[in-house]
Order: C-alpha cells, then structure tokens, then sequence
C-alpha cells in the first residue's frame, strides 16, 4: 500500500512538519509561489496527464550558429546529422510558435520575411523568439514583430561569456538585452542554464544585469547533458552531481529572485509542484540525453 509523506508520518504516530526540515519546507513554499515560464504557457508539458507532450511547434531556419556553447544540443544534433531541416514543425491553429529552436535565426537573411509569414498564417498565434542576441541590432529590431524574446545570457562577465560560448560577443549580447528591454510592447526574457561549478555564481549577478537593463524575466533551465558534451563541460568545471540537484537549481533560483522575476522550466516546475518538501529536498533530476529529438512532424505551407 503506498502512502503520502503525511500519511507516512502520521501512522508512525508523528506530525509530518517535525518530520520535514526548515529548508525543505522554504524550497516547497518556493516552488508553489513560482510561476510558469511565460514561453511555457500553453505548453503540452505543463500537463501531467499527457503521456506523450511535446514541444510548442517551431519554424526552424537554420542550424547554423556563431556561438559553439559548451552545452548546446543543436551543436549536437548537427554532429551526429539529427539537426531539422528549416521550415515549420508543428499544427494548424497553434497557440505559440517559436522560431527557432535551433540554430541561430538572426544568422538567416529570411527572419523577417519568416516572421512576417507567421504572422499572416497564425494570426491568433504567440510568437516566440529565441536567440543568442549577438547580431540583435536596431535596425533589425524595427523590423520584426514578436510577442517573447528570449536572449540567451549564461555569464555575467565577458570572460566567462567566451569561455561558454566560444565567442566574443559578451556586450553584443548585453545590448541586444538593452534593446528589447527598453520595448515595453513584447516580453523580454534572459534565458539561463544552470551549470553548477561553472556559472552558478554568475547566475544572480546576470539577473542584476538584466534587471537593469528592463528585462522581464529570467527563464532559468536545468541542464541536460549530452554525451557529446561530457569532455567539454568536465573541463569547464562542471560540478556534475550538483547539477542533477533540485535542491541547488532552487537555491540558485531564489538567489536570482532578490533581482528579476525568475521562472524555471514549466514542464520541471509543474513536476516540483507535486512532490513534498523531503521528496523536493532530494530529488534529483535525470538530465542526461544523447541527442535531442523534434517529435513535431514537419508541416509544408
């Protein structure tokens, strides 16, 4: 017969809170005041009864990238040639689409013209934009029509900006963050990847920074580590068993909080949400993968 933690207790003649530590209860009361990732609203995974969810659809543009991110599952999906084809993958009468989720898409000289498409198509639909912002300028800012932006920002000086991402586009990127900060009518979002022994220090002084630059939100990931990344990451000093821990994403994520409004992965906190706080207190997360698969089948307009 199973039993919940409280009917645990309870027949073993004791109060479930003596039971459960002070910092156990704080991560539970944490995790049930967060909110879900504005980019995951709407989301098949925020729904735990589905047994198969997947992704929003996307409209992929290129796998190309300037940045080669020690982490990065696109990189990944190229090498062992899993990479989607451009265009769209996804359904009729979307809820949101995000371009893209591979690849750079500013890298093609076809984001507008696909930005204007999706918009004519999908008119009802949410428009997501994920991108490293390095080559986000003015310019090119005039000319596209989101309604999120997500920047990806994992360090908080140029040198460990290089050091992740194999790039010097450190204040390319902090700009791009100025830019869409500033334009009150789309939701600016700093997209973070949790990388214990490697950024996690970083992380609430990157909140600070985008904070101040008028960002809306911090989108804080786990990491998923893929084989082909192993070497990499373990020569960054990555500390690999804190990142599988709830506990230290959590920790990490209040630490943030004191700065931006800070959001975790709505398919993970969703999860988090269920458990009680011991269980949230120790668990640990699975957050290894070899190569990352569009389950969405590609659609032809």
């Amino acid at each position: 017969m199973k039993y919940s933690w409280e009917e645990f207790a309870r027949k073993m003649g004791v109060e479930p809170q003596i039971l459960e530590n002070k910092e156990a209860r704080l991560l539970k009361e944490f995790v049930m005041d967060l909110k879900f990732p504005t980019h995951c609203q709407g989301c098949q995974g925020l729904d735990l009864s589905n047994p198969n969810p997947v992704h929003h659809p996307s409209y992929e543009l290129t796998p190309a990238c300037n940045h080669d991110c020690i982490f990065c599952y696109s990189n990944v999906a190229v090498k062992l040639g899993k990479v989607p084809k451009p265009g769209y993958y996804g359904w009729e009468n979307p809820k949101a689409i995000t371009v893209s989720q591979y690849g750079e898409p500013l890298l093609s000289k076809r984001i507008v013209e696909v930005n204007r498409m999706l918009r004519e198509r999908f008119p009802e639909a949410r428009l997501d934009l994920q991108t490293n912002g390095s080559l986000l300028t003015e310019e090119l800012w005039e000319k596209l029509d989101f309604d999120i932006v997500m920047i990806s920002l994992d360090a908080a000086t140029r040198e460990k900006h290089m050091k992740i991402t194999n790039a010097d586009t450190f204040d390319a990127v902090v700009n791009a963050l100025r830019i869409v900060g500033t334009d009150k009518s789309v939701r600016s979002v700093v997209r973070t990847i949790f990388m214990p022994g490697i950024n996690d220090e970083d992380i609430p002084k990157i909140a600070e920074l985008a904070a101040s630059l008028g960002i809306d939100e911090m989108m804080l990931q786990p990491l998923t580590i893929h084989e082909l990344n192993v070497e990499r990451l373990k020569k960054a000093g990555l500390d690999f068993e804190r990142a599988g821990s709830v506990r230290e994403l959590l920790k990490t994520a209040m630490e943030a909080k004191k700065y931006i409004d800070v959001r975790i992965s709505g398919c993970q906190l969703a999860i988090y949400r269920t458990m009680d706080p011991l269980t949230l207190f120790s668990a640990r997360r699975v957050a290894r993968d070899v190569v990352p698969l569009v389950k969405r089948g590609r659609e032809e307009f």
